[in-house]
């Protein structure tokens, strides 16, 4: 993967990944990555940096349809590391062309948005539906990447991947795609650490004021990224 530095200190919430571009046995592939500089805490369901933490980096990497390594936290991290990325970072990948991807903003909300869903279907599937996958390399995965300018509690914080599912669900009935996602959709989301004195927002939800603009982004991102059936 080409060697990218670290840009200046961006301001919090501007989600600007830079796209890079690399050759895996024989394949070109892409990856998103992004910096955003210190003072960043993010909760996130990736297989890389997964959980609630300080973050100094975003890695969205495609990967081969084919994807058959059982170490993708290692995968990611030497990616990201060849790109000269940092410290504690989030990992994501899909098999979607990340390149195209799609970036919307709602009062300081901000969303970047990689889409596939050749494998999509309902959450509550019946059991005979279930194909044991663990999240690591299935095609057709939704990768939606939040940013706000404010502190978020903790349970804001999980309130805001709550938020963030839904209006992703949202986009998707709206396009026309009768499912509420793929088995392998990953979500992270990046909100200010508090300065001394300041309180975090408490809630995130879809009716409080940063849950909202939150929702209204990753909505318009993944109308904009998902292609009509």
């Amino acid at each position: 993967m080409t060697a990218v530095l670290p840009p200046p200190r961006t301001p919090v919430g501007l989600l600007r990944p830079r796209c890079l571009t690399r050759v895996e046995d024989g394949e070109r592939l892409h990856a998103l990555l992004w910096f955003p500089g210190p003072g960043l805490r993010m909760i996130s369901s990736a297989v890389l940096g997964g959980g609630i933490g300080e973050r100094a980096w975003v890695l969205n990497a495609q990967v081969s349809h084919g994807y058959r390594r059982t170490d993708p936290d290692r995968h990611l991290a030497a990616l990201a590391s060849g790109a000269g990325a940092r410290g504690p970072g989030v990992g994501l990948m899909t098999a979607a062309d990340v390149s195209s991807y799609a970036r919307a903003h709602d009062g300081g909300a901000e969303a970047v948005v990689t889409s596939g869903i050749k494998v999509r279907g309902w959450a509550a599937a019946p059991a005979a539906g279930t194909d044991g996958t663990d999240g690591t390399g299935a095609p057709g995965t939704i990768n939606i990447v939040v940013a706000v300018p404010v502190p978020l509690t903790d349970a804001a914080l999980v309130n805001a991947v709550a938020t963030a599912t839904e209006a992703k669900v949202q986009a998707l009935l709206e396009a026309g795609h009768d499912c509420s996602g793929t088995p392998t959709d990953a979500v992270c989301v990046a909100a200010r650490i508090p300065r001394p004195g300041e309180e975090p927002q408490a809630f995130a939800g879809p009716r409080s004021l940063w849950g909202a603009r939150l929702a209204r982004a990753v909505h318009r991102a993944v109308r904009e990224a998902t292609p009509a059936p």
